[in-house]
């Protein structure tokens, strides 16, 4: 019994060894392992072996079991992971598997390319929170009672005093409050509104915002650090123009403008025939605002821009539909 046991095994390992498909494994384990197997044939034996031999013949057929089958589940994933081939030859013909790698979402890319553009120009970047106070959300930025943005169409109230933060400004607030100038930063993050879902706003969206205050700051000063700012990133033959606005933290106030680049000016969808499409707000920082956090408005001036990533991104790329960003359909990341 203990001979026919030993052979057994030993023409176990010697097909196993040979096996070079999930094929001939799979005749193997019927042979071997199943249960009217070589092996479980040999258990079925046992009956006729006598007593005072049967401990010692069961402990070897115990161990034969469990050393075939340990050495046909390490074959068997060996296989499984390409380390043998049908037939165990590998076809070095076939093209290899390509390895998918992780990118930066396009939104990541344009917020990274803005901040190097301020950053060379000497800003400094800061962050602030997501969940404001409305004081540094509106009041602070000289934002009247009844202003329209209070109301709930607009803002996600949590409380009374507290929301969602609508703009990246109060980040401006803060830095100010903690920080005499020269006062040179650019506010990256994200913001929220209650609008309606659609091609051209979303409710959740990334804005940058920039402040620079010091002494003798004017709006020239911000006119060519804009128009730097465009050039870097639009290219340096971008035209553009500035046009009067209101903003409650800024006086006086301008969106900047870039001729569309689908249409080149003459009017398209797009630009909606106008020709221009706006790229982001600015203006001269409101006294009001400098007298909040602390500023001597007689010596100090400066300037506030801010923009949209969302739709910075699709002026520059084209995209008609804001909501792309966010679905995060991998034929339309593939392309940036």
């Amino acid at each position: 019994m203990i001979d026919k046991s030993n052979n057994v095994r030993s023409s176990f390992e010697t097909e196993l060894a040979a096996a070079g498909s999930e094929s001939d494994l799979e005749a193997l384990r019927v042979k071997y392992l199943s249960r009217g197997g070589l092996i479980a044939q040999l258990f079925d034996e046992m009956k006729s072996v006598p007593s005072f031999e049967k401990p010692a013949i069961g402990k070897l057929l115990n161990a034969i079991k469990t050393d075939a089958q340990r050495a046909f589940d390490e074959k068997k994933a060996a296989l499984s992971s390409g380390g043998s081939r049908e037939g165990g030859v590998a076809d070095l013909t076939l093209p290899g598997r390509p390895r998918h790698k992780g990118t930066k979402h396009l939104l990541t890319q344009t917020i990274d390319e803005i901040k190097g553009i301020f950053t060379r120009m000497g800003f400094s970047v800061v962050t602030g929170p997501e969940v404001e106070t409305d004081y540094y959300n509106f009041g602070a930025l000289n934002f009247p009672p009844d202003h329209p943005a209070r109301d709930m169409q607009d803002t996600f109230f949590i409380s009374k005093n507290v929301l969602l933060r609508t703009h990246t400004s109060p980040v401006q607030i803060r830095t100010m409050e903690k920080q005499k100038p020269p006062v040179r930063e650019i506010m990256p993050g994200r913001v929220y509104r209650n609008e309606a879902v659609s091609a051209r706003s979303l409710v959740a969206f990334h804005q940058i915002e920039g402040l620079y205050v010091d002494e003798g700051v004017t709006f020239s000063d911000l006119k060519g650090t804009l128009v730097a700012f465009a050039r870097q990133f639009y290219g340096n033959d971008v035209k553009f123009k500035f046009r009067p606005t209101f903003f409650p933290f800024t006086e006086p106030s301008a969106d900047m403008y870039i001729a569309c680049f689908l249409c080149k000016g003459q009017g398209c969808r797009m630009c909606k025939q106008a020709g221009w499409l706006e790229i982001l707000g600015s203006g001269m920082v409101h006294p009001h605002v400098l007298q909040n956090v602390g500023y001597d408005t007689e010596r100090y001036t400066g300037f506030a821009f801010g923009m949209g990533i969302e739709r910075t991104a699709s002026l520059r790329y084209g995209i008609d539909d804001l909501r792309l960003f966010y679905e995060n359909d991998v034929r339309f990341l593939q392309q940036f």
